[in-house]
């Protein structure tokens, strides 16, 4: 019996997928627990335009982030921070307070957790901050620290 999976299930597929299961299977385990419904041919349409519309859109976030990576390269973030003796800053420099600094300097949001940081910014100085914006498209922001 085919179905169409309305949730992932282990050992079956992913939701969405179209699937051949057994119709014991499929009567006393799937579809009550509403995992799946039959392979119908509205089910079936419905499935290929649900489909053909994520693919839409995960095309538009890939060309959105392409977008942010060519404008990320012109982007030098001024921050400054309190230090002590020998240019020392008290703590470091987050990725929060990066993403902060993108945000009103040049108005691109790039949430915290995409910014990586390859060690701790406890100095002044300019560094590369790596952004990874999905679909294994990255890019490089400027962050110069300076004094408060």
């Amino acid at each position: 019996m085919k179905v169409i999976l309305q949730q992932d299930v282990k050992g079956q597929g992913k939701k969405g997928q179209m699937v051949e299961v057994s119709e014991g299977y499929a009567r006393n385990f799937l579809l009550p627990r509403k995992l799946a419904i039959l392979a119908t041919a509205d089910a079936i349409n419905t499935m290929n335009l649900k489909e053909k519309a994520r693919k839409a859109e995960e095309a538009r976030q890939k060309a959105e982030a392409e977008e942010i990576a060519k404008k990320l390269k012109d982007c030098k973030v001024q921050l400054t921070a309190k230090a002590g003796n020998g240019g020392r800053l008290f703590g470091a420099v987050t990725t929060k307070e990066i993403s902060e600094g993108l945000k009103k300097q040049y108005s691109i949001d790039i949430p915290k957790q995409k910014l990586v940081l390859e060690e701790p910014i406890k100095a002044f100085g300019t560094y590369q901050v790596k952004a990874k914006l999905g679909f294994e498209i990255s890019g490089q922001v400027t962050v110069t620290v300076t004094e408060a």
